[in-house]
């Protein structure tokens, strides 16, 4: 069985920065399905973050995070990352990583094939 398992939440202060890691259990999954962070405030709906490519390394990041969030992965570790700044308290959430046969375009938090188990990220001073 396949699996996804994050790293790198916690409390930061406003403005600050927070690295997370997905690393995927199997090289087979991190080589040919793509890799996505969604998040989920509470009392709100769930929302993709950021996707990026498999075949090109193509990123898309949502408008939320444009310019404060940077998605990318290491292919050698098997290792997903999502690097976050300039966060401010709207930016609290349960963040997760997911993976998926379909290209970015296709990727919904309905039919994400494999979850990691999210983890916890509080921007409050």
């Amino acid at each position: 069985q396949v699996h996804l398992v994050e790293s790198g939440g916690g409390l930061v202060q406003p403005g600050g920065s927070l690295r997370l890691a997905c690393q995927a259990s199997s090289s087979f999954l991190f080589d040919h399905y793509t890799l996505a962070w969604f998040r989920q405030a509470p009392g709100k709906e769930r929302e993709k973050v950021s996707c990026i490519s498999t075949s090109d390394g193509t990123t898309y990041p949502a408008d939320s995070v444009k310019g404060r969030f940077t998605i990318s992965r290491d292919n050698a570790k098997n290792t997903m990352y999502l690097q976050m700044g300039n966060l401010p308290p709207e930016d609290t959430a349960i963040y997760d990583c997911a993976a998926d046969i379909r290209p970015c375009a296709g990727v919904v938090a309905e039919d994400v094939d494999v979850w990691g188990q999210g983890t916890q990220v509080t921007v409050s001073a």
